[in-house]
């Protein structure tokens, strides 16, 4: 068995270490390899060819997400820390997680007998602790949950994908959040009409939405006369999301500079979930 920290050859990644957690699959890299951006110096544009095998460098941002863990202290099998994170954040500036993403999804869909377009969705925000990585210019204090950091707004579809995400700093109200997640999904998708939201989102947003984005906000309250934990209709749809997203550790606290690298955490903890459940099912 190999040593975790004895850096295996590039060219042979199947050879090195494994970590069941995080670690993709040879089905599962059917599934993504397709997806991913061509190599820079086969676009036309120059540049070297690349040192480390792609499936390696992917191999070490899951397992950065999964884990929680700071870049500088990934395992010694893996490429660079530097050379990963600068991957990372080529990918993340050229908008690569989030059409990855997006072709994963269509995917699911489809292979649950759905069209890839949705036509209704569940919008909800979930409060993250910042860490002190977190400037002060992008986090705020919210002081209903009494913490600070950043918030997430997010769009799913029925089944409780990933559609839109939006990341403010914590002080944002969920309404005005909304507006900019709002947006973000009609831009996206034209085919969406119907939106179940909570009552933090009552008042005139519903009334916006309807006007400028020719979206529908049905309002799904608590009734007064309950107590305790209650599974509301739709909302816990939108919930189980935010489960799916926080069993990465790197997305249960916000260690990112820039609020759109918090996005593609998100959009990265999707990616992983999705990737494995259509391998699983021997989409590939």
């Amino acid at each position: 068995m190999s040593c975790p920290t004895h850096r295996e050859s590039p060219d042979r990644p199947s050879e090195r270490s494994s970590y069941p957690s995080s670690s993709i699959t040879d089905a599962q890299w059917a599934v993504l390899e397709p997806l991913l951006p061509p190599p820079g110096n086969t676009t036309g544009n120059g540049g070297r060819p690349e040192k480390h095998p792609r499936r390696l460098v992917l191999d070490a941002i899951f397992y950065v997400v999964r884990g929680g863990i700071a870049w500088r202290q990934m395992p010694h099998d893996f490429p660079p820390a530097t050379t990963v994170y600068d991957i990372f954040r080529r990918w993340t500036k050229n908008v690569v997680w989030h059409k990855i993403h997006d072709a994963l999804r269509d995917l699911v869909r489809v292979r649950a007998g759905r069209d890839p377009l949705p036509t209704a969705a569940i919008v909800d925000s979930q409060t993250v602790r910042g860490a002190d990585t977190v400037p002060s210019d992008s986090a705020g204090y919210d002081a209903g949950k009494k913490t600070k950091g950043r918030k997430r707004h997010i769009a799913t579809d029925t089944l409780g994908l990933l559609l839109a995400v939006v990341v403010t700093g914590a002080h944002i109200q969920d309404r005005d959040g909304a507006h900019r997640l709002l947006v973000a999904l009609r831009a996206r998708f034209s085919t969406v009409s119907h939106l179940w939201v909570d009552g933090g989102y009552a008042g005139r947003l519903v009334l916006w939405a309807h006007k400028v984005l020719s979206l529908t906000l049905e309002v799904v309250k608590r009734t007064d006369k309950t107590s305790g934990f209650l599974v509301l209709p739709r909302r816990w749809v939108v919930e189980r999301t935010f489960g799916w997203i926080t069993k990465h550790r790197r997305c249960v606290r916000d260690y990112e500079t820039l609020p759109e690298h918090h996005e593609a955490m998100v959009y990265i903890a999707m990616i992983m979930t999705m990737s494995r459940r259509l391998a699983r099912a021997g989409d590939h």
